[in-house]
């Protein structure tokens, strides 16, 4: 994004090809002493021409911790395919092809790879982010209004930013606003790092555009579409809107913000090849911290007794496991679904959700993953409302979320110049909006991660997500929760265990105790 700010670089040691793929594959699963040789099975698959009848799918294949890259090539080429990108570090690959047998000719080759798997079901050619509802632009007379209620030492629009005093950032803002030495990655639909409330915290050079697979860091390729979604925008001042006296202020508006856009055009649709390309770039680009607000497609739950859905759930995990070594803390989204990711049984009639009709599904969460959020390390969040209680549309699971933050909740109101039980951040153009979802819940918890980081500069990963949760101010189950009708109920889907409970984790993220 000019480049404002040049943010943190790691420098790898030089090390062997074959040495550094040995080391990072140590962690795969080991094959069984008697698959056949790779030599029987690619012979046979090479005596035959692929068919190229089908339609163009993208697919990953996992490498086993005997494969390499080259012989992966090659098979994917026997195959009928072409190969798109190829991570060493972590033993994927991605490739197009247009042969219908094409994973199953490489699931074969046993000793060679671990998974193969099409990461969509409808040609290459939705919004699928969490956030609940559409955008309220807001208009010049509220933020006129806004402005003359602001007090002294406040960002314009600030008055209207309930959730930064939930959380006891504008009192942490007073003491230390964040480092820029730490950046946060957006891995989202794009940011406009054009906006006054952005441009002074945008990192240009740990940005890119990595849809399809390959990272793309030409000037403005990060962008939003023409045509595209305000989402990654809204995210991203949350986290790091400047406090510069326009507009509003983001929770850690200190350090730098960076965008990592994967979604499609025209769908916005999150494919397994981008988002595996958005982790190893902010790996590789030391990025510190990065949020997602969204889940990976075609399915909202990938379950690992699908072939297809198994091996996404393989190549992220290495993608994220390889970033988490690298330094990098990965936030996301519990989900708008209201599911209870704790239970053994959900009902998924959204996936897949690239074709014109999703097949209706029971399916357990505990082996059915929903990707990005259910992964290892990734720390998982669920949404509140003014009042504290867990939005109404906020996903949640005892044991699965590890926090709560503010996400925003139209039936939660509070006492603000707009009455606006929604979250206040930038949109592209310059603008200033209002959305909730667990989407918005997500960049707070980033965004006080990065407080964290700043305050801790050597600590890692795992040592950031225990800060956050031993930080987090206790929240036990309420007596009553808001339903989507705005009814108060009996909320009687709440747990609570081990000093945790399923709506809120360890408890609300504090800023205040980040910075101290």
């Amino acid at each position: 994004m000019a480049h404002l700010g040049t943010g943190r670089r790691r420098r790898a040691l030089a090390v062997p090809v074959g040495l550094a793929l040995t080391a990072s594959l140590a962690f795969l699963p080991s094959v069984a002493a008697s698959a056949a040789p790779l030599g029987a099975t690619a012979d046979a698959t090479a005596t035959a021409k692929p068919d190229t009848s089908g339609p163009k799918l993208s697919y990953v294949a996992n490498l086993t911790a005997y494969g390499t890259v080259k012989q992966a090539k090659k098979a994917v080429e026997r195959a009928g395919g072409t190969v798109v990108t190829a991570y060493e570090q972590i033993g994927v690959v991605v490739a197009h092809s247009q042969n219908p047998e094409f994973a199953k000719q490489l699931r074969g080759q046993r000793s060679l790879f671990v998974s193969v798997g099409a990461t969509r079901t409808a040609p290459l050619s939705v919004v699928q982010t969490t956030e609940e509802g559409t955008t309220q632009r807001l208009s010049d007379a509220d933020a006129a209004k806004a402005a003359a209620q602001a007090a002294p030492g406040q960002e314009p629009l600030e008055s209207n930013q309930w959730d930064l005093r939930a959380i006891k950032a504008d009192q942490a803002h007073k003491i230390n606003d964040g480092s820029r030495n730490v950046t946060v990655g957006v891995i989202d639909t794009g940011v406009d790092d054009t906006h006054p409330d952005l441009a002074p915290n945008f990192s240009k050079g740990q940005s890119a555009n990595c849809v399809g697979g390959v990272a793309d860091t030409t000037e403005g390729a990060w962008r939003p579409y023409a045509d595209g979604s305000d989402h990654g925008t809204h995210v991203a001042g949350t986290i790091a809107a400047a406090r510069n006296g326009i507009g509003v202020s983001g929770v850690a508006p200190g350090v730098q913000v960076a965008a990592i856009k994967v979604s499609e055009p025209a769908t916005s649709l999150f494919f397994t090849e981008a988002v595996v390309c958005a982790f190893m770039f902010a790996a590789e680009k030391g990025i510190e911290v990065t949020n997602n607000s969204y889940y990976v497609d075609p399915w909202l739950y990938n379950c690992k007794s699908d072939d297809d859905q198994k091996a996404l759930v393989e190549a992220l995990g290495r993608a994220t496991k390889y970033s988490e070594r690298k330094g990098v803390l990965s936030v996301a989204s519990a989900g708008n679904s209201d599911h209870d990711l704790a239970s053994n049984a959900i009902v998924d009639d959204t996936s897949p959700d690239d074709v014109a009709t999703p097949v209706t599904r029971t399916i357990d969460p505990h082996v059915c993953l929903d990707l990005p959020t259910q992964l290892p390390g990734v720390v998982t969040v669920s949404a509140t409302g003014d009042q504290g209680f867990k939005s109404y549309y906020s996903s949640y699971g005892l044991g699965v979320v590890d926090v709560a933050a503010p996400g925003g909740d139209k039936w939660q109101v509070p006492a603000t110049p707009d009455a606006n039980g929604r979250v206040l951040s930038t949109l592209p153009g310059g603008g200033y909006g209002y959305k909730q979802g667990t989407s918005m819940a997500g960049p707070h918890v980033a965004g006080v991660a990065a407080l964290i980081k700043s305050r801790h500069p050597w600590a890692t990963p795992s040592q950031i997500q225990t800060m956050l949760k031993a930080q987090a101010t206790k929240a036990a189950c309420p007596e009553k929760v808001y339903d989507a009708t705005g009814a108060l109920i009996d909320a009687t889907t709440c747990n609570s265990k081990w000093g945790q409970t399923g709506y809120y984790g360890y408890g609300v993220v504090d800023a205040l105790k980040a910075v101290k």
